[in-house]
C-alpha cells in the first residue's frame, strides 16, 4: 500500500518538475534586468495622463526623462509640475508622431535613448458604420504608424550606444489590444497591430540587447477616459462596465516594473493577466514559471474567456431585442 502511494505521488509530482526543468532550458529570450536610474527615458504622449505619470515616476526614480507631445504649452505645464513634485527637470520636445522627419529630428536632438516608451494614443469609439474614415486613419496613424516612426528614428542610436547595458522599447497597448470590443474596431485594430510589431521587432533587436515590452492597461482614470466615456455607444458602455477602472499610479507601477524586468507581455490587473495567458500564442516569454502557468492554465482560461464572450454577446442580443 505504501509503495502504491509513493508511486501515485511520484506520478503527480515528477511530470510538473520535468516540465519546469525543460522550460527553464528552452526559454528565450533569457531573463534580464533593465535599470532606469541615471539612464535616459524617452516618453511620448508625456504631457498628460499615463505618459505624464510615467515621466514623473521615472524622474523620481533618478532617470533622465524627455517627454514628447504635440502641444508645447501642455509640455511646459507638465515640465513645471514634475519639477515641483520631484525637484527634477525633464526635457521637453514638441513633434507630431505621424511626421517621421519631425520625430527623427526630435530623437536626434535628445540624448541617446535607453528606454523608449511609445505611449502616444488617440481614441474614438463608435460602430464602424458610423465612423468617419478620417477618424479610423487618425487612430491607425497615431497609435500604430507613430510607433513605427519612433522606433525607426530611435533604433540607430540604441543599436550603436556606447553604454552596452540592456535597453528597452515599450509599447503602450490596451486590453482592447487583447480582445475586440463592440465600438472599438479602429482602436482595437491599431492596438492589435502593436503586437505584431512588438513580436517581430524583438527578434530583430535581441542581438543588440534591446528588449521589447507590450503594456496592456485597462480603462484608466485619466481625463481622456472621461472624455471618451461621453462619446461611447451605449452597448460599449454596457460591455466595458464588466471591467474595473484602474488608478494611474497603479498602471505606472506595473508598467515600469514590467519594463525593468524585460517582460514582453505586461498586464496591469487580473483580467489583463488572464488575457495575457489566453493570447500568449507565439509571444516571447522570459519567465519559465510564467510559461508553466500559461501551459497548465490555458484550458481553464479559455473557458473563462468564453464565459466573458457569452456575456458580451448576451448584452448585444438583449440590446437589439429591446431596440426592436
Amino acid at each position: 500500500m505504501a509503495a502504491a502511494s509513493l508511486s501515485f505521488i511520484a506520478l503527480c509530482i515528477l511530470p510538473p518538475i520535468f516540465l519546469l526543468i525543460f522550460l527553464k532550458l528552452i526559454i528565450r529570450p533569457r531573463p534580464v534586468r533593465i535599470p532606469i536610474t541615471s539612464r535616459h527615458v524617452f516618453i511620448t504622449g508625456g504631457s498628460r495622463g499615463i505618459g505624464f505619470a510615467l515621466a514623473r515616476q521615472a524622474a523620481a526614480e533618478g532617470a533622465r526623462v524627455t517627454i514628447l507631445a504635440r502641444n508645447l504649452e501642455q509640455l511646459q505645464e507638465a515640465k513645471t509640475s514634475i519639477r515641483l513634485s520631484t525637484g527634477v527637470d525633464v526635457a521637453i520636445v514638441s513633434a507630431d508622431v505621424r511626421d517621421f522627419d519631425a520625430v527623427k529630428h526630435a530623437v536626434e536632438s535628445a540624448d541617446p535613448i535607453d528606454v523608449l516608451i511609445c505611449n502616444q494614443g488617440v481614441f474614438s469609439s463608435g460602430e464602424l458604420v458610423n465612423l468617419e474614415i478620417k477618424e479610423v486613419k487618425r487612430m491607425i496613424d497615431v497609435n500604430l504608424i507613430g510607433s513605427f516612426n519612433l522606433v525607426k528614428a530611435a533604433l540607430p542610436g540604441m543599436k550603436n550606444r556606447s553604454d552596452r547595458r540592456p535597453v528597452s522599447i515599450a509599447f503602450m497597448s490596451s486590453q482592447a489590444g487583447q480582445v475586440g470590443v463592440y465600438g472599438y474596431t479602429a482602436y482595437a485594430a491599431s492596438k492589435f497591430g502593436l503586437r505584431g510589431l512588438a513580436e517581430a521587432l524583438q527578434q530583430e533587436v535581441i542581438a543588440d540587447d534591446i528588449h521589447v515590452s507590450l503594456i496592456f492597461p485597462p480603462d484608466t482614470d485619466t481625463p481622456s477616459l472621461t472624455e471618451e466615456k461621453e462619446r461611447r455607444p451605449p452597448l460599449t458602455s454596457i460591455i466595458a462596465a464588466s471591467s474595473s477602472i484602474m488608478r494611474v499610479d497603479e498602471v505606472v507601477k506595473k508598467t515600469l516594473n514590467g519594463i525593468k524586468s524585460g517582460s514582453f507581455s505586461v498586464s496591469c490587473n487580473f483580467k489583463g493577466f488572464l488575457g495575457s495567458i489566453a493570447t500568449a500564442g507565439l509571444s516571447p516569454q522570459r519567465s519559465y514559471l510564467m510559461a508553466f502557468v500559461e501551459i497548465i492554465s490555458s484550458g481553464v482560461v479559455r473557458i473563462v474567456v468564453l464565459c466573458h464572450l457569452w456575456s458580451f454577446y448576451g448584452s448585444i442580443e438583449k440590446w437589439h431585442a429591446q431596440e426592436k
